[in-house]
């Protein structure tokens, strides 16, 4: 099973529409949870990010293995994350992916984290960077089972 943790709501429909999209096409190859955490709005970043890190906990599991999304983290192309899925999936039966909110991820969770992930150096839209995500999570399943996607 694939979970995905996220901080905050996913409010424009043309953005709901895509992941609703790619909820459907993942069906074929693994179940797929989307959880959406609060975002919390203070004034100080240090507890912003202790009040979110309470709230993605509660959805992590002690066998889950943990991917966290952060612009530090190892990059990868398409055919090997598709590789790597592969890896975890023999290993857990949950892989979690986790993206944080506007202040990024506090460091319990990361050091929680099994694996660090970036796309990209660059800083995307969370609404976006969720697409961007299971984009890639169902290209690698297209991958690993030989079928034909656009490169």
């Amino acid at each position: 099973m694939i979970k995905i943790i996220t901080v905050g709501k996913v409010k424009e429909k043309f953005f709901r529409d895509a992941i609703l999209e790619y909820q459907k096409r993942l069906q074929k190859y693994t179940k797929l949870e989307l959880i959406e955490v609060n975002d919390v709005s203070f004034d100080n970043p240090t507890l912003i990010l202790e009040k979110e890190c309470l709230s993605i906990e509660k959805y992590i599991a002690s066998t889950d293995f943990v991917i966290t999304l952060e612009i530090e983290g190892k990059e990868l192309d398409s055919v090997t994350f598709a590789e790597q899925i592969e890896k975890w999936q023999m290993q857990y039966s949950n892989i979690c992916f986790i993206i944080g909110g506007s202040y990024g991820l506090h460091q319990k969770i990361k050091t929680r984290s099994n694996f660090s992930l970036s796309f990209s150096k660059m800083t995307f839209p969370h609404q976006l960077f969720r697409i961007l995500l299971l984009e890639q999570i169902y290209r690698s399943y297209r991958i690993l089972n030989n079928e034909s996607y656009h490169k």
